[in-house]
């Protein structure tokens, strides 16, 4: 926990505490159901909690934000989004059912309220949301085919509804052709760590 504390020295007990939780309950979890490889499990904090708060940098989700989390796999970056930010509704979808029921167990054990987890594709989802979250599941042209539809118009942030994807490396191809406004930032303005050097946050919008 150190870690967090570090870059998020103002998280509430309840919150520290839940955060805390999630080494434990994953651990116990990827046992049983392989959702986080070996070697990211031993750097957890690291490469799936930091890295999915990574968007509390950029975007303080105002209470009521409704989030879609698309690809959540074992619930990243939802659950420690959903950690952070109590008062905002966030629904997790992934297509394999083993890994969403990882998310509902460990919603379960640490008392999450304000998460929805699902088995379903997003082409399916019918909602719409203020903002679309994601690691890196697809090629970003393909991403915005499948939720280009799902963003809400009312914005109540300090960003433009929109996706916030989190990917590493060169974006520029991905980037060029696109019809969405977008901006970019470097993990590496945020955090030390090495695994951040080349990790980046996407803002895509309309």
């Amino acid at each position: 926990m150190q870690l967090i504390l570090k870059y998020f020295g103002d998280i509430p007990a309840n919150s520290l505490q839940q955060l805390e939780a999630l080494q434990g309950l994953y651990s116990e979890w990827n046992a049983r159901i392989n959702v986080i490889s070996r070697k990211d499990m031993d750097n957890f904090m690291e490469r799936h909690v930091l890295h999915s708060l990574a968007i509390a940098k950029i975007i303080h989700f105002a209470a009521g934000t409704r989030i879609l989390d698309v690809g959540t796999g074992g619930g990243f970056p939802g659950i420690p989004l959903a950690i952070l930010f109590p008062e905002s509704e966030f629904t997790l979808v992934d297509s394999i059912g083993k890994k969403i029921k990882v998310v509902n167990e460990v919603k379960t054990a640490i008392g999450l309220k304000n998460v929805l987890a699902y088995q379903t594709r997003a082409e399916e989802i019918k909602n719409r949301y203020d903002f679309i979250v994601s690691r890196a599941v697809t090629t970003l042209p393909e991403f915005l085919g499948w939720v280009g539809n799902k963003i809400g118009p009312n914005n109540n942030n300090s960003l433009k509804n929109g996706v916030l994807y989190l990917k590493g490396g060169d974006l520029q191809t991905e980037l060029k052709d696109l019809k969405w406004r977008h901006g970019v930032f470097d993990l590496n303005t945020f955090f030390d760590e090495e695994f951040f050097v080349t990790k980046k946050i996407v803002h895509l919008y309309k």
